[in-house]
């Protein structure tokens, strides 16, 4: 018997909206999952050869790229920031829809058009230089983790590119989306590797892929 396989989640909203398709798929992680004081990591599920490790968003697809588990969840922002050759993105999950965008204060008339350097705050540096230098502007980039809308209200940076689902954050800050750089939703990810030589991973990739074609089928 093959070694079970590994599948990386994240954490946060995009994991709520997982759960239950892969709950469809017979995929019920064990009590402890959702037991907030519990200190575990590594999670058995209702198929003995399937378990989880919950995991930051950004780290999902590093440890499938890297083979610590064969297969996760991961929005198409971090694939795009990392760009890792080793993983194959199957299925578009139709989950945690939302858009990668710059926003900069309302107050802030500069033309970004007319500008041949920026400095912008985000998380996404990698993806933020590519944006810029395919317009011809260089991008200073501040990696900051998280409060992003603070970066121009303390003059540390006057744009910032960071995800948008309805824009009230930016609203209540004074700031203003000024470009649409991608839309982003979650993705089935899975190590190349792993896709070739482990047994489980190309039949549950087809009973995902189906479950969420037939969600697209049922709604149209």
């Amino acid at each position: 018997m093959s070694k079970p396989l590994t599948l990386a989640l994240p954490k946060g909203r995009i994991l709520k909206e997982a759960l239950p398709l892969l709950a469809r798929a017979g995929i019920v992680p064990e009590a402890d999952f959702h037991d907030d004081a519990s200190r575990k990591l590594m999670f058995e599920t209702s198929r003995p050869d399937v378990r989880i490790i919950r995991v930051r968003s950004f780290d999902a697809a590093t440890f499938v790229a890297f083979g610590a588990a064969e297969i996760g969840i991961a929005g198409n922002d971090v694939l795009l920031e990392f760009a890792f050759p080793e993983i194959y993105a199957p299925v578009d999950l139709g989950i945690g829809h939302c858009r990668l965008s710059v926003a900069q204060p309302a107050a802030l008339a500069e033309d970004m058009a007319s500008l041949s350097a920026v400095r912008v705050a985000t998380k996404y540096p990698g993806l933020t230089r590519r944006h810029f230098a395919a317009r011809g502007i260089q991008a200073e980039c501040i990696k900051l983790n998280g409060a992003m809308e603070l970066a121009p209200l303390t003059g540390l940076a006057p744009r910032i590119v960071d995800l948008v689902s309805t824009g009230k954050t930016l609203a209540e800050n004074g700031l203003v989306e000024v470009e649409v750089i991608a839309a982003i939703s979650s993705r089935l990810i899975v190590n190349r590797a792993a896709w070739k030589t482990h047994a489980a991973v190309v039949p549950l990739v087809e009973l995902l892929r189906g479950l969420v074609e037939g969600d697209h089928a049922a709604a149209a």
